[in-house]
């Protein structure tokens, strides 16, 4: 078993014990959910599809080869990721500075809404691959410290 599969069954054995069951109309019984995280409603599918489609388009390199989608989880430094997520954010930054008074996206035109679209997907892969080498560490820490 990996150390990130020990930690997550930690983390269900803890729900199950502090959970309380539902029975349906029909009979059927399964855990509460007042104590599990809800994906579904934390996560917007506009993003989520936003998102994908960012990073396939930048999924081509410089040299013309397609990398894996998986492929900034072999792990980039958090200072590569900083510098970039700061970029971008600058970007966004100044496209929001130009939007009308009241700083709501309804009368910008579809140029400018694209530009701060995939502006904010890319400061969202910065932060995501951040996040992502933070919670390996956290993980391997937390299971080694066990």
């Amino acid at each position: 078993m990996s150390r990130i599969d020990n930690t997550e069954n930690l983390h269900a054995n803890y729900q199950k014990e502090t959970t309380k069951m539902r029975e349906f109309e029909t009979g059927a019984t399964r855990d509460g959910d007042e104590t599990k995280v809800d994906f579904e409603g934390f996560f917007s599918p506009f993003v989520f599809k936003r998102f994908g489609v960012y990073m396939h388009k930048h999924r081509k390199q410089a040299d013309g080869k397609l990398r894996d989608s998986d492929n900034w989880q072999k792990g980039i430094p958090i200072r590569v990721y900083m510098k970039s997520w700061w970029r971008h954010f600058v970007n966004v930054w100044e496209i929001i500075r130009n939007w009308p008074a009241d700083g709501e996206p309804t009368n910008m035109s579809l140029e400018d809404l694209e530009a701060a679209s995939e502006a904010l997907c890319a400061t969202l892969f910065n932060n995501m691959g951040m996040l992502h080498e933070i919670e390996k560490e956290r993980i391997e820490t937390k299971y080694e410290n066990q």
